[in-house]
């Protein structure tokens, strides 16, 4: 079956750096693209980055620019988020999910992992 298994959360000074990784099986993963999303507590789940099957085009929402980083590894069924500069509003669950079409509306992903939860605090 389709599994999207998140890893690497946790507790995070503010400036630190965290690398999130989402193992995937199940599907054709080098046919999907492949995005991360966020839930902060009280809020609404939001898209944060997306990555094409190839690698060749990336889109990170514009709060998180420049900070943080999305890429993926086709041979290793492997997507990652590279998190540097973390603020304490960076703090919420962080899903991966699957999606055929290029999409930041979570509507669109056909594939969810279950978080992993990044805490940015003192």
């Amino acid at each position: 079956q389709v599994q999207l298994v998140e890893s690497g959360g946790g507790l995070v000074q503010p400036g630190g750096s965290l690398r999130l990784s989402c193992a995937a099986s199940g599907f054709t993963f080098s046919s999907y693209y492949m995005g991360w999303f966020r839930q902060a507590p009280g809020k609404e789940r939001e898209f944060v980055a997306r990555i094409y099957w190839s690698s060749t085009f990336t889109y990170v929402k514009d709060s998180v620019r420049g900070r943080f980083t999305i890429s993926r590894d086709n041979a290793k069924n492997t997507v990652y988020l590279q998190m540097t500069s973390l603020k304490s509003e960076d703090t919420a669950v962080y899903f991966c999910a699957a999606a055929k079409v290029r999409s930041t509306n979570e509507g669109d992903y056909d594939y969810w992992g279950q978080g992993t939860q990044v805490t940015v605090s003192s």
